[in-house]
């Protein structure tokens, strides 16, 4: 039976990733980016098909289904090693942090950006094939312009709290995906947590964008000036939460680790 990898070898495992996500070709980035944002509709769309065919029968426990369907999404940008904002933030900056004489910024920068941009551009653009009348079931819309107005109707200190609870867990798969050894262990994770993000829900800026979105395209009450202050708030969470919550002390971890046996980071 395989043994766990301590923290010092996960941080290895995270610098090989990070530095193969940072070495992109503007091609790759580009693509990779654009596919997961579309490949996570599908676990809003999942979410919101079996959310509505299961309350008219079992009510609240429709959020629970809910939930337990959009995991799938996060299986597939996980097997599928695609890009998504947030989830790429552990690697590439365990890679800066063991980088000697640079932090990458400028690296770090481009894939922050292209992937968020991307992200948008893809989840956007297959909502849109989806909101066509009848392609969705009977009701899933109806659920997913709720969804949408249960977002933008909450606090602006409620959304970024959320939000910072959603990077710590976006960016905390990052970092178990480097502890597992199989495949069957990436997709159990990946699918722990999409459930986990669904279910609170906690917000994952690219998720709460396109769910917003979706809301614009079904109840014309949400506007984009309400999707730009829902991005802004929920990206600012996901910093905190995904780089500041957990990137970064995973990294003072593996220091002082290296630092109690001696090891030099330079």
């Amino acid at each position: 039976m395989p043994v766990a990898p301590d923290p010092r070898e996960i941080f290895e495992r995270a610098t090989e990733e990070g530095e193969r996500r940072l070495d992109q070709s503007w091609l790759e980035l580009v693509s990779t980016s654009f596919i997961a944002g579309f490949t996570i509709v599908f676990g809003i769309v999942a979410l919101g098909v079996v959310d509505a065919l299961v309350e008219p029968q079992f009510g609240a426990v429709a959020h629970i289904a809910g939930a337990l369907a959009f995991g799938v999404g996060v299986v597939f940008l996980v097997v599928g090693r695609t890009e998504l904002f947030n989830e790429n933030f552990f690697d590439p900056t365990a890679k800066a942090a063991d980088q000697d004489g640079s932090w990458l910024l400028v690296p770090l920068g481009r894939l922050w950006t292209v992937t968020f941009v991307f992200n948008l551009a893809g989840g956007f653009l297959f909502a849109l094939v989806f909101a066509v009348d009848g392609v969705l079931p009977e009701g899933t819309a109806h659920v997913l312009g709720r969804t949408a107005e249960e977002i933008v109707h909450r606090p602006t200190a409620a959304i970024f709290a959320s939000a910072i609870v959603g990077g710590a867990l976006v960016s905390l798969l990052s970092y178990l995906l480097e502890a597992v050894n199989t495949v069957g262990s990436r997709i159990t994770l990946a699918y722990v947590v999409g459930f986990l993000l669904a279910l609170g829900p906690f917000d994952h800026v690219i998720v709460t964008a396109i769910h917003v979105f979706f809301g614009m395209l079904f109840d014309p009450v949400i506007g984009y000036w309400i999707l730009l202050e829902t991005i802004t708030v929920a990206t600012a969470g996901n910093l905190v939460g995904g780089l500041g919550l957990v990137t970064f002390t995973h990294i003072v971890q593996i220091r002082g680790a290296r630092t109690s046996d001696g090891t030099s980071d330079s």
